[in-house]
């Protein structure tokens, strides 16, 4: 199978416009991840590229599969105002290597934590895995491999994560809509 990302980065393009600034963080016995800023009126997102170049495999698996399997690079949507959000790039590497770190299989509802703020003098430590397919559609990959999927990343402060732990990620996004 051809290399995947430089497919993943062309639907970014696409999607999103053109980068106006590129990260990459490499982990010991990890492959390099980058993390791509792209600016549209107030919004900045930040989107990984290279948790896609392997599928997430099953922790419990003897063998990982190294073509069918699970496939997603995160988005992260935020406004800028005083806070240094350019600093979220090392945590959002971080969760974006956890796949090969951990053996975590990242899907919409889970809850990933980054032990720390998002960004200095942010209020979230963890964020919630939302589904896929609004801002970035999922990239189709030849058979058998699975798509690619971009997973948006929403903001959690520690008392959010604890109301989701209790009472599920849809009510918390059910409940965050109806607060506005």
């Amino acid at each position: 199978m051809a290399d995947v990302l430089p497919l993943v980065e062309a639907r970014l393009r696409s999607a999103l416009g053109e980068p106006d600034a590129r990260a990459a963080v490499t982990f010991l016995g990890t492959d390099r991840i980058e993390v791509l800023r792209f600016t549209e009126g107030d919004v900045v997102r930040y989107a990984t590229l290279g948790m896609s170049a392997q599928p997430m495999a099953d922790p419990t698996a003897v063998l990982a599969d190294p073509v069918k399997g699970p496939r997603a690079e995160l988005v992260l949507s935020v406004r800028p105002g005083t806070a240094d959000t350019d600093k979220v790039l090392r945590p959002l590497a971080v969760l974006a290597a956890s796949p090969q770190v951990e053996g975590l299989i990242v899907a919409p509802g889970a809850s990933l934590d980054v032990g720390g703020a998002l960004w200095p003098g942010a209020p979230f430590t963890s964020v919630l895995v939302a589904e896929s397919g609004g801002l970035v559609e999922d990239l189709e990959l030849d058979a058998p491999a699975d798509p690619v999927r971009f997973l948006p990343l929403l903001p959690m402060t520690p008392n959010e994560a604890a109301w989701k732990r209790v009472h599920g990620a849809g009510a918390l996004q059910e409940r965050w809509l109806n607060g506005g």
